[in-house]
């Protein structure tokens, strides 16, 4: 199995470009009837993709297997689902997401850690759209907000949302570049109320350690990463989600753990316990909007995608 890393960034600047403008311009419907061919088009050219994608939904509902038109036609609503999270980041950095469309009781929640000056570590996960979260800066100037993420193979599109928005990204670390200074950048941020945003689902680009947990019926491969950087702070630990919910979005944040008194000789057992019960949230917030994953490359150790043949 191939790392996700390794699968690059498919589309032209230009092209996002395009779509970007017929959603701004013309609207959303004009701009859906475009993406159906332009998704249909990356569907059938990215094998890795659509694998994962039909491995995936099987495991959700295994009579897929057996009904292949049902199959071919799900995983082409999730890539369609995919196609529109993009624009959906794009209108979440244009300022044009109304607080009335944020819905859940996270928001209340996100702007009470703020007051407190609770700050920490923020668990995400490539489900649902994070950057319609991240609008939630705009209602609090004062947030210290830190991403940590995998920029590298995502240039394009990260150039594309500064120059069509002319807003820059948040605070954006490369977690493959993280060393004693920056954990001590980190810290400082958190003790003076910070947050520091990191995804818990995806393997580091280079050896580090990892924890094989059961998620949705099969063993996946998570970082340890973000749990020992939680530790090591011992600072509050978060959970933040957000999924389209029809002309909405649903904003999940919650307190998953507080780690400030966490004695040196618990933190095996902590980690032990954590790490599952994250897996296990994740996997019913994922059963509850299934298309909204986007993960797209072999994600279970089961899986026997080949990664290395792309173009079929």
């Amino acid at each position: 199995m191939s790392h996700w890393a390794r699968i690059g960034e498919r589309g032209s600047l230009r092209g996002m470009q395009a779509m970007v403008f017929i959603q701004r311009r013309l609207g959303r419907w004009p701009f859906l009837l475009v993406l159906r061919p332009v998704i249909l088009w990356y569907f059938l050219s990215h094998r890795t993709a659509r694998r994962a994608s039909a491995d995936y939904l099987c495991r959700l509902d295994p009579s897929l297997e057996r009904r292949p038109f049902a199959l071919f036609w799900q995983s082409y609503r999730h890539f369609l689902q995919f196609g529109d999270a993009l624009m959906d980041k794009v209108a979440a950095w244009s300022d044009s997401i109304g607080e009335d469309r944020l819905r859940g009781d996270g928001f209340r929640h996100f702007g009470e850690a703020i007051r407190a000056g609770r700050g920490g570590i923020v668990l995400v996960a490539h489900h649902g759209n994070l950057d319609i979260a991240n609008a939630l800066a705009r209602y609090h100037p004062e947030l210290d907000l830190t991403v940590m993420m995998h920029t590298r193979n995502a240039g394009k599109f990260n150039a594309l949302l500064e120059r069509v928005t002319g807003q820059p990204r948040p605070n954006v670390l490369e977690v493959t570049e993280i060393g004693p200074a920056t954990a001590q950048e980190l810290a400082e941020r958190i003790q003076r109320g910070g947050f520091v945003v990191i995804a818990a689902d995806r393997i580091p680009i280079t050896g580090a350690r990892l924890r094989q947990l059961s998620f949705l019926g099969d063993n996946a491969a998570f970082p340890e990463g973000p749990f020992l950087l939680a530790m090591l702070l011992r600072c509050p630990l978060y959970t933040l989600s957000c999924v389209r919910d029809d002309q909405g979005f649903q904003i999940d944040f919650e307190l998953f753990d507080d780690l400030t008194d966490l004695p040196r000789k618990a933190r095996d057992a902590w980690i032990g316990r954590a790490m599952p019960r994250f897996a296990d949230q994740l996997a019913v917030r994922v059963r509850q909007h299934p298309l909204q994953w986007f993960n797209f490359y072999p994600f279970w150790q089961s899986d026997t995608g080949n990664t290395h043949d792309d173009n079929a």
